[in-house]
């Protein structure tokens, strides 16, 4: 089978690795048809996340398609390979489900991820590198998440990145009620975290965003304001808590920016919350004096705490993958065995059509048809079972024991299976 998955995610590579091997959007169509023309890829899609880069593809060559991801990022083979997982066949159809399920997520259970397996289909799709097997995949990776959600409590159980944002910023500085927040950034992240922000009721809320329309739309509606991303440096110091999520390929926040700022704060301590990858705020903010800098690992480790109350819906929601993956694999081999079945129908359809031209002559030569239908039933038997017969006698004596195992399978007498 040709059925593979490559990446990284957060069990694999910190989050330095991970801002490194991953997609911006607007890159994706690009590098798709790339991999389809000179990584080997027969289909292909990325899936590319804060906390992952993966492709699932259809490839002869999967060690071509792991070049063409170092060679595209410009990363060594070398250190790419100690974060690089690769998984084939059923293990990449098993880890496909368990990633839309939210069963791979640092917030186990969370319901971002399938959205964005999705969006990454679809836009493989639009690309032209969806073909017969990675569309099966995702089709039934629809119907297990779906499946996972309706009949388990692990969407129930779900810790989001939003809430441990939230938690840690009253961790550093008390009740977010008295706090200015300023969110950076208005996709569909950024909507999950205003929406968890605006229910603690901050003193204000405000959204940055490249345009200013849809950072006013996410402000309307809870009740905030908005800003331009080129407005930042100006406003930032207002803020006591900056929680950002862009699709920018560098940092937006910068060191210089953020020191100007706890100048014009005197040093009153801020939160900034880093959701993006690649990274939206300088690593080198963590060394200024009260900055608590934050990224998606460190909320990753809050989010394990109390990880045991959401194991059962999780080991539930495992036994629908395994028996899902089961049904995928089976759907796969019974499709590569389509051609085998086509040819020893063809053979059999021959036989049946020398036998009946050779009734037809003898019918018209006004034969008795009752032996002529004889004579037909005789002559497919015997075409049907002379090769089988042949094999049979002809065969060494280790496989002709395995011979007489198969055919009652082959072939079952009258009233068996």
């Amino acid at each position: 089978m040709q059925l593979f998955s490559f990446g990284l995610n957060h069990h694999s590579a910190p989050v330095q690795i991970r801002e490194r091997i991953a997609f911006p959007e607007e890159t994706l169509p690009v590098a798709l048809r790339e991999l389809a023309d000179e990584g080997g890829a027969e289909e292909a899609a990325i899936v590319s996340t804060c906390n992952r880069t993966e492709i699932y593809c259809r490839t002869e060559d999967p060690q071509r398609v792991i070049d063409w991801l170092a060679r595209f990022h410009g990363i060594s083979p070398d250190e790419l390979n100690q974060h690089l997982f690769r998984l084939e066949d059923d293990a990449a159809a098993a880890h496909a489900f368990r990633v839309a399920a939210g069963l791979d997520s640092m917030v186990l259970g969370e319901a971002q991820i399938l959205g964005q397996v999705k969006q990454a289909v679809r836009v493989a799709g639009e690309t032209g590198t969806l073909g017969w097997l990675l569309n099966k995949l995702f089709q039934q990776t629809f119907a297990v998440a779906k499946d996972v959600r309706t009949r388990t409590g692990i969407g129930a159980q779900s810790v989001s990145l939003a809430a441990a944002a939230i938690r840690l910023s009253t961790r550093v500085l008390g009740d977010i009620a008295g706090q200015r927040v300023l969110l950076v950034g208005a996709g569909e992240m950024m909507e999950l975290v205003a929406t968890h922000v605006a229910a603690h009721r901050p003193q204000s809320l405000t959204i940055a965003n490249r345009t200013l329309e849809r950072a006013r739309r996410l402000a309307d509606q809870h009740g905030g304001s908005a800003c331009t991303l080129a407005e930042l440096s100006g406003e930032i110091a207002r803020f006591d808590i900056v929680i950002s999520s862009t699709g920018a390929p560098l940092p937006i926040i910068g060191k210089g920016m953020v020191e100007r700022a706890m100048r014009a704060r005197r040093h009153r301590p801020v939160v900034m919350i880093d959701l993006a990858v690649p990274r939206d705020i300088e690593a080198e903010v963590a060394r200024i004096e009260n900055v608590f800098l934050y990224t998606v690992d460190d909320l990753g480790k809050l989010i394990r705490e109390g990880l045991e109350a959401r194991q059962t819906a999780a080991s539930e929601a495992e036994g629908i993958i395994h028996e899902q993956v089961s049904q995928f694999m089976q759907w796969l081999r019974n499709r590569e065995l389509v051609p085998v079945i086509r040819q020893l129908r063809g053979h059999a359809d021959s036989y049946r059509r020398a036998e009946l031209e050779r009734a037809q002559r003898l019918l018209a030569r006004g034969e008795d048809p009752q032996a002529v239908l004889e004579a037909l039933s005789q002559g497919l038997m015997n075409k049907f079972l002379h090769h089988p017969t042949q094999l049979l006698q002809q065969a060494p004596p280790e496989e002709q024991g395995l011979l007489v195992q198969w055919l009652p399978r082959l072939f079952p007498v009258s009233g068996e299976e």
